[in-house]
């Protein structure tokens, strides 16, 4: 049905840029940037120093293939449109 594929392509779409907003907030919060927000990196004498994060290029990879899955409903969605009578 129609509707029920142009619906699913439009709720792949916002959650995909759904998971691409909460992979950049888990970036900021795991990044160099929190070490000053540390309260015991402030105590006079000490020094802290951010080593590394763990890659996330596989987390990266899986937004892109959100937002290709979601080309593919939405063309799903296009070539059962293109098929039924609602195209005259």
């Amino acid at each position: 049905d129609l509707a029920i594929s142009v619906l699913i392509a439009f709720l792949w779409l916002v959650s995909t840029f759904v998971w691409a907003k909460a992979l950049a907030d888990i970036k900021v919060s795991t990044g160099a940037s929190i070490v000053p927000g540390i309260e015991s990196c402030k105590a006079p004498g000490t020094t802290c120093h951010f080593l590394s994060v763990t890659s996330m290029g596989i987390l990266n990879v899986s937004v892109v293939f959100g937002l290709l899955n979601m080309i593919l409903w939405a063309g799903n969605g296009w070539l059962v449109y293109k098929d039924t009578n609602l195209h005259s």
